[in-house]
């Protein structure tokens, strides 16, 4: 399916680029796109979006009706629930036309007058591009620290603003981490820098009102698959130095108040051993898997941190995975998975008794909520399902009262009944049981019939060790009163089932990935909720990754394939350690100056297993400043695809000339690129 009387698709110059490891010689004949700096490159990329736009632009009506359809289930003046710090309460809210919130507060009472102190959009008034990253409040309340994001790089600027005049002070700092901490005596401020390959390694002291250029070095990372970070205890007594990696974790603590001091450390890195730690009194809990694979609980004494004080409290079981820990004075919350789903675990600290809080759907999500008090009995939490909107809990931890403090409004209308969610299983090419997430619409006698009459849109990521969460969302609504399914393929590769889930889909077993979800489509298909051809893919970023390899192997599933920002050219950026992810990426994928590592990656990597054959209709995104996965990833895979490929399908490529691997800015910007998905959809099934 083409547009006609459209002119035809960009066609790259072919340059051979010779390539050559452990005696295996590639030839990379769209390498030159990497030369950002070449206008031939440019002109490129906007012949791409040039040629997507004319082959929408039967669809612009629908684009616009789209927009204005999940705009209008929007509530354009919506507000945080406010929560309370100290003598403040703190929101955030938006306003009709605006694409960015307002940070206000009120003093003592939220009858008191707001106060506005940060507005996100005149920040970015003027600028194509702008993402708020830290927004830190100083202890006395007098003072912000936030880290601005103008171009979609990821690299922040820093500012201070003196709340008492609302005047920013005369320094700024480029070129930092969005990550920055206050000291308790409300000018010294912890921030983390980017290095030459962008990655956060180092963490500098600041004095508000001072030159930069006297900022202090405080620690510099050596290794490059370790970050640094910085945060701060709810106490507010700590500050903590995190270094991270895939495997490996290490943490430094400075009291809050002697900012000028030396930070200690609570346990000397150990390869294959992470652990996070929150502070409680005269104590600091830590969640390690330094035993036991899905982590365990442990306590240690401020005075005597290390490894050999610590007392196990709760122990990970493969059925159960502890992922975090959130200490207040009376009670602590920890964050677990057990059977796929995620849970809340109350425990009351003078007893050591503990119970969960329970939520009757068969798959939904949970989120932190804004707790930032430390003395307090009162948890907040986000709830949300796939057909539950997104919920705000103020749960007692004490009394075990559960209080709704927000439902999510949907101005346009939302009746949950008409719609049911379900989980099912399908089974691996090992065997293995993966879950599936599943939404649909009831027809109007209240039934789904499972004929094989849907088309479907199936959603998958798998890396990382992140998993995908089964939240509501109003613009897919949009496509499932349509009659399309909705499903989330919780496949290998992320850690719904523990961290076992995620290791079997890593280094030498990433192919499993892949097999999942072909298997979950498959699944889909036999039990009647679609038919081969019929099913919509869409993954981001490794997810697009999955995409890549997916359409390469079972290309007669998919009737369209959607890649956002796709992590395609594996084995070409895993031998770049220049990009700002590769070092610390060799945890995840493997190391491909290792022979046993390249000749698998290659095995997979989307880029290098381009066939000729006929594949699905196909979107592709990606951001020009994308630091994450590189803008040329997706073009040098777009432009194979076209010289390879035997259909006549679309294959169109998106570039947001000004934004990087989040996509466009602002919320609406951000619906619009929705719309354009969507319409590109409902174009290729006929529903236009």
């Amino acid at each position: 399916m083409t547009n006609s009387s459209s002119p035809t698709p960009p066609v790259a110059r072919k340059v051979p680029h010779r390539i050559e490891m452990h005696g295996d010689v590639r030839v990379d004949d769209y390498f030159w796109l990497r030369e950002k700096t070449n206008i031939e490159v440019i002109d490129l990329l906007k012949a791409e979006n040039a040629y997507t736009e004319s082959q929408l632009a039967p669809v612009a009506e629908l684009r616009k009706s789209l927009f204005e359809e999940m705009k209008a289930r929007l509530k354009e003046d919506d507000a945080e629930v406010p929560y309370k710090w100290d003598d403040y309460y703190y929101y955030s809210r938006m306003v009709p036309g605006k694409q960015y919130p307002l940070f206000c507060r009120k003093h003592s009472s939220l009858t008191a007058p707001e106060e506005i102190f940060l507005d996100a959009n005149a920040l970015a008034e003027g600028k194509k591009f702008f993402k708020l990253g830290a927004l830190e409040v100083s202890p006395d309340h007098q003072w912000i620290a936030y880290a601005a994001d103008y171009d979609g790089s990821e690299k922040y600027n820093l500012y201070f603003k003196d709340l008492r005049t609302g005047q920013l002070t005369s320094e700024t700092i480029p070129g930092a981490a969005s990550s920055l901490e206050w000291a308790n005596d409300n000018k010294t401020v912890f921030y983390t820098m980017l290095d030459e390959q962008e990655r956060p390694d180092r963490l500098l002291r600041h004095t508000v009102g001072d030159n930069p250029a006297n900022d202090v070095l405080i620690y510099k990372e050596a290794d490059p698959q370790l970050f640094v970070y910085c945060s701060k205890s709810r106490s507010e007594r700590f500050l903590f130095l995190e270094i991270q990696g895939k495997v490996t974790s290490e943490v430094y603590f400075l009291d809050a108040n002697r900012p000028s001091g030396t930070f200690t450390i609570i346990e000397p890195r150990r390869r294959g051993i992470l652990y996070s730690v929150t502070h409680h009194e005269e104590r600091f809990f830590i969640v390690t898997n330094d035993t036991v694979q899905n982590f365990r609980l442990v306590e240690t004494p401020v005075s005597s941190p290390g490894a050999a004080s610590w007392k196990e409290l709760r122990s990970g079981s493969p059925a159960l995975f502890i992922q975090d820990a959130d200490a207040f004075k009376s009670f602590m919350v920890l964050h677990e998975r057990e059977n796929g789903l995620p849970q809340l675990r109350v425990i009351d600290l003078a007893t050591m008794k503990d119970h969960l809080i329970e939520f009757p759907e068969p798959t939904y999500n949970l989120g932190g909520g804004n707790n930032a008090e430390y003395d307090t009995e009162v948890y907040r939490f986000g709830y949300t399902s796939l057909v539950t909107p997104s919920t705000v809990y103020d749960y007692n931890m004490r009394t075990r009262h559960l209080e709704v403090k927000k439902t999510q409004e949907i101005p346009s209308g939302y009746d949950r009944a008409k719609y049911r969610s379900e989980r099912l299983y399908a089974t691996s090419h090992d065997g293995t049981k993966v879950p599936i997430s599943i939404v649909y619409r009831l027809d109007a006698n209240g039934e789904f019939k499972r004929d094989g009459n849907h088309p479907l849109y199936l959603y998958g990521y798998g890396s990382y060790g992140l998993s995908m969460p089964a939240t509501f969302g109003t613009s897919r609504l949009s496509l499932i009163d349509r009659g399309f399914v909705y499903a989330i393929a919780h496949i290998r590769g992320g850690a719904e089932m523990g961290r076992q889930w995620y290791e079997d889909a890593k280094f030498l077993k990433k192919k499993n990935t892949f097999a999942d979800f072909i298997a979950c489509a498959e699944h889909l298909i036999k039990e009647g909720f679609s038919k081969k051809g019929e099913i919509t893919i869409a993954g981001g970023s490794a997810g697009g990754m999955l995409m890549g390899a997916v359409v390469n192997d079972r290309p007669d599933l998919y009737k369209a394939a959607i890649a956002h920002v796709p992590f395609v050219d594996v084995v070409n950026t895993m031998l770049d350690s220049s990009l700002p992810l590769t070092t610390i990426e060799y945890e995840e994928w493997g190391n491909p100056e290792q022979k046993e590592y390249y000749d698998y990656m290659k095995s997979y990597s989307p880029y290098d297993n381009v066939k000729v054959q006929a594949y699905p209709h196909m979107l592709v995104t990606s951001g020009l400043n994308d630091p994450r996965v590189t803008y040329w990833e997706p073009a040098k895979w777009v432009a194979k695809l076209r010289e390879l490929k035997t259909d006549e399908h679309l294959l169109l490529q998106h570039i947001n000339m000004e934004a990087g691997h989040g996509g466009p800015s602002g919320r609406y910007e951000a619906l619009k690129e929705t719309a354009m998905e969507f319409a590109f959809i409902l174009m290729v099934y006929g529903k236009a």
